[in-house]
């Protein structure tokens, strides 16, 4: 059960899915939300990557401050 959907919905959604775009089409959509879930986890990683650099920077201008103070 994923988030209050059964077995049942997951495949009357199946199944809605299959009419729509049809069997040849599935591969396609699937590789494509696939690859929108990589680059997504790419984009989050890269602003976490930015983020802890800036920390450091503002940790290292914050240092250097003290130093001069002191």
């Amino acid at each position: 059960m994923i988030g209050g959907i059964g077995l049942p919905e997951l495949l009357i959604i199946l199944v809605i899915v299959l009419l729509i775009f049809g069997a040849n089409k599935l591969p396609q959509i699937g590789q494509n939300v696939g690859k929108a879930i990589k680059n997504f986890k790419g984009s989050v990683a890269e602003d976490k990557i930015e983020d802890q650099g800036a920390r450091t920077e503002k940790i290292e201008e914050q240092a250097k401050r003290e130093k001069t103070e002191a």
